[in-house]
């Protein structure tokens, strides 16, 4: 009886040997990793390629120990897709538990001057898992445009030049109900300039977006708003260059010609008065705030200097505007710029 009292004994030590170490190594499990690792899980990924993502990020300090705690947790029949950031230290149960939960962090995107709903949804697409083509076709959608009231002309416009903080896996329309609130809260800020302007939000964005593509001199946005506010209250055409490069989708063209102007779009604002339909980019802040500022010139025209800064100079006339804009056409010839 003592023998075997003495082996029972023994037996004994060894278990709560193996299992104190056990415990020991599954409480050392941390991650040797110095700063924080996002990984990102798309739908569908399977057991193995997730170990080899984390492991390929030095987030799996001990084999062993990683999946003898997935199994107990149950991770291989239940990986949550989305992108998660991963912490030095954090023990490996926490990150299995994190996946397994689909506890997922968001990420950081940054919207800015995007010309068209196409370039934006192929942008979003490339930063978040929603496909592009999805979203496009929610864009174009008169019944989800609706929604929001909108139009697909005018919905871009939800989209401000900002940085937002959202998940990966966000879905198209629950961005377009994000982009909906960011959109309220902007506009609410603002909503006695709007007033006393007398003019839509819509409205605003597109005059707005002109102002954006006109020039990157901060300085000088709220003069060439006041342009586009004075021909509009005398209901003379915009005869706004940018919207003819929309109007044709080339972006590039450095110099408008003639026939470019017979161009047959609404957004030509040479053969169309008023406004055209919506936004021919996403405007920047201030170009917004420059419009809702509804300065008071007695400016009709502008014309870029000939000295290719990227300013411009300012007439309340046609004939001191034809000086300007000969000055600035000799320039382009003699830069040979067709």
């Amino acid at each position: 009886m003592k023998r075997r009292h003495i082996i029972l004994i023994a037996i004994a030590s060894i278990l709560l040997l193996i299992i104190g170490g056990g415990l020991f190594l599954m409480r050392e499990q941390t991650l040797h990793i110095s700063q924080p690792v996002r990984i990102n899980i798309p739908e569908g990924t399977t057991y193995p390629a997730l170990v080899d993502s984390l492991d390929n990020h030095g987030c799996i300090p001990n084999h062993p120990a990683f999946h003898t705690l997935a199994r107990i947790r149950g991770l291989q029949h239940r990986i949550k897709p989305g992108s998660y950031l991963l912490q030095p230290h954090t023990h490996i149960f926490r990150v299995i538990q994190k996946i397994y939960s689909g506890n997922q962090d968001p990420v950081r995107i940054t919207i800015n001057k995007h010309r068209t709903p196409q370039l934006l949804c192929q942008f979003l697409g490339s930063r978040l898992t929603l496909n592009p083509d999805t979203l496009l076709s929610l864009l174009q959608s008169d019944k989800i445009c609706s929604r929001f009231n909108e139009t697909p002309q005018t919905i871009i416009g939800l989209f401000l030049q900002n940085t937002y903080e959202v998940y990966w896996t966000v879905s198209p329309y629950a961005l377009l109900e994000r982009m909906k609130r960011e959109s309220d809260f902007f506009w609410n800020k603002r909503q006695n300039q709007l007033s006393s302007l007398g003019l839509s939000r819509q409205q605003v964005l597109t005059i707005a977006s002109i102002v954006e593509e006109e020039t990157n001199a901060e300085e000088e946005k709220a003069d060439i708003a006041s342009v586009y506010l004075n021909r509009l209250r005398i209901g003379m055409p915009l005869q706004a260059d940018p919207t003819i490069k929309f109007a044709i989708g080339d972006f590039t063209i450095r110099r408008i010609k003639g026939d470019m102007l017979n161009t047959d779009s609404p957004y030509n604002t040479y053969r169309y008065a008023g406004l055209p339909p919506g936004p021919i980019c996403i405007p920047s802040v201030s170009s917004i705030d420059a419009v809702l500022k509804n300065k008071k010139t007695d400016y009709l025209f502008f014309c870029a200097k000939d000295d290719f800064s990227g300013r411009h100079v300012f007439a309340t006339n046609s004939n001191d505007h034809s000086k300007n804009a000969k000055k600035f056409h000799n320039a382009l010839n003699n830069k040979k710029i067709h």
